[in-house]
């Protein structure tokens, strides 16, 4: 494992940890986004240094109208999927693993290209980098859609498990993001602003998760 999975790991220990009150809040918010900062470093990292970020057979060229990514576990029917719907042979076994790199098809529906990939089975941990996760991730990232594919004979909480490894690195299905304008400047300082009350964030904080990314000028609107 890597220096900064482990570190990402160490910071997700001490926030479970810490309890979650307003006292704390201010220090989970500063975790929170050292974690973000770290994940980024990992997917970054590993697309310009051949450190694993979408490696060999991860790299397919956007084609089409949009981009659709079919996660799940091994073996619940992803190749299958794509070759009912796109024609394109995706091998399936009964084994799992069957699918190593990602396995892109195409669909036209009413007049729409869509580009559908096959993407290998994750497992759980994939967002500390195990089954190959950070691979997965970071294709699952260019994506414009996600679709979930699950075993219906499996637990529900196979559907949980799946968006908590997605949500480690920032897939957060279904959700709309913070309402947040943010103008980096030369010179100036911060200026913060909240339209809105704000039972997390003040200006300290966010002056101090800016600094986790080096920013120091910078117009902030919430």
């Amino acid at each position: 494992m890597s220096s900064a999975m482990m570190r990402i790991n160490e910071l997700q220990t001490e926030y479970d940890r810490t309890q979650k009150n307003k006292a704390t809040m201010k220090h989970l918010c500063l975790i929170k986004a050292k974690i973000a900062k770290l994940r980024r470093e990992v997917l970054e990292g590993g697309k310009s240094g051949g450190g694993g970020g979408a490696g060999e057979g991860f790299d397919v060229n956007k084609s089409g109208d949009t981009r659709v990514g079919l996660v799940g576990f091994p073996s619940v029917g992803k190749s299958t999927l794509l070759t009912k719907l796109t024609g394109t042979f995706s091998e399936a076994a009964s084994y799992e693993f069957t699918t190593l790199t990602a396995i892109p098809g195409t669909v036209n529906y009413r007049g729409a290209r869509i580009q559908i990939l096959d993407l290998p089975g994750i497992i759980e941990g994939a967002k500390d980098g195990k089954g190959r996760g950070r691979q997965v991730m970071g294709t699952a990232r260019t994506c414009n859609v996600i679709l979930m594919v699950l075993d219906a004979m499996k637990p529900a909480t196979h559907k949980k498990l799946i968006e908590h490894e997605l949500e480690g690195f920032g897939i957060r299905l279904n959700k709309k993001p913070p309402n947040l304008v943010l103008r980096k400047k030369d010179k100036g300082g911060l200026n913060y602003t909240a339209t809105v009350d704000q039972s997390e964030l003040d200006q300290e904080t966010v002056a101090q998760i800016l600094k986790e990314y080096k920013i120091h000028n910078a117009d902030v609107t919430l």
